[in-house]
This record gives structure tokens, C-alpha cells and sequence, in this order.
């Protein structure tokens, strides 16, 4: 499957839903994983291929492969960005779902959240703990480089706080500041 460079967001997800009912037949590893390194070179791809493959019935998302994971690593600057916003929406949607008394919702946004942290542990992207740190700042403080990101979704305290602690979950060094290194005694 060839990904033009100027993929649409719904173009990107249809992509991506052919790629999954594609998985259920004898396409390879390989093939997958190629689709995937070019459907997250771009923003647009890569927010299609995330929101579709994280929210999928489809359960390769709760075990992504080696090749998936490498595929995602080809792109660790828009991967980490989008990982870090979805681990935080998941979080803070899991909230307004259940206030809304809709668990079905809420259980799909914790499928997500699940989804989401797993592949924050399989990649270990090194940009993904500095963006997490951002946001928990943000998420902690009101202020700060993902300050516009929480207004733009009217994310309460509550939500804030629940974002904070979903990032401590997955990056449990967000809350210290960096290693540094010391002479030993």
C-alpha cells in the first residue's frame, strides 16, 4: 500500500482500517509495518493511523508486534507528540464519559489509555518523557508549552490532575527532575 506525502486525516484512518482488515488475511509483518512507517511521516497520517488503530476493535493494538513497534520508531518526533496527547485525552474523556454516565464510552477511552501507555513501554522514546514532563507541568501548574492544548479541550482540574497522574503511571521519572550524575564515595 503506497501513502501519498499529502494524506489526509480521513484519508489516513480509511488507510488504516484497510490496513487492520488486512491483518486478518496472510499480508506479512513487513508489509504492515511499511504502510505504517509511511502513514506516520506526516502529522495527518499519523493522527489517522492512532486514532484508528487505538480505538479498534481489532485487538492487534493490545500486542503490537516488533514490526509495528519499529515502524512507529521510524517517526519519533510526531509519535511521541501524539502518544503523549492520547495518553492525556484518554485519561481526561475517561472522566466526562462516566459524568455523562455513559461507561461504555468510558471503557473505550480506558482501552485507549491501556492501548496507548503499552506502547509508550515498547517504544521508549526519549521524546516522549520530555513531552510527558511538559504536559504534566502544564496539566499541574495551568501554565506552559501545552497550556493552549488543555484550554483547547476545557480540561478541569479534576481532568488535569487525572492527566498528571496517568503520566507519572507510565513515566514514573516525570516527577523527578533528570538524573545527574555524581562522583561516588
Amino acid at each position: 500500500m503506497s501513502i501519498p506525502e499529502s494524506v489526509t486525516f480521513e484519508e489516513a484512518i480509511a488507510f488504516t482500517q484497510s490496513l487492520l482488515n488486512q491483518t486478518a488475511t496472510d499480508k506479512s509483518q513487513q508489509a504492515i509495518a511499511e504502510t505504517i512507517t509511511q502513514l506516520v511521516k506526516t502529522e495527518n497520517g499519523a493522527r489517522g493511523f492512532f486514532v484508528t488503530y487505538l480505538t479498534s476493535e481489532n485487538t492487534l493494538a493490545d500486542n503490537p508486534s516488533p514490526e509495528v513497534v519499529q515502524a512507529l520508531k521510524s517517526s519519533p518526533t510526531i509519535v511521541a507528540e501524539l502518544l503523549v496527547k492520547n495518553l492525556a485525552m484518554s485519561a481526561a474523556m475517561a472522566i466526562s464519559h462516566r459524568r455523562k454516565g455513559n461507561e461504555e464510552m468510558a471503557q473505550g477511552s480506558d482501552r485507549v489509555r491501556s492501548r496507548t501507555t503499552h506502547l509508550i513501554q515498547q517504544l521508549e522514546l526519549p521524546q516522549v518523557r520530555e513531552l510527558a514532563q511538559a504536559l504534566r507541568e502544564s496539566a499541574l501548574t495551568g501554565e506552559g508549552s501545552y497550556k493552549t492544548f488543555l484550554q483547547r479541550w476545557n480540561y478541569d482540574t479534576e481532568q488535569r490532575q487525572v492527566i498528571s497522574q496517568a503520566i507519572d503511571q507510565v513515566i514514573p521519572e516525570a516527577t523527578s527532575p533528570s538524573p545527574m550524575t555524581t562522583p561516588h564515595d
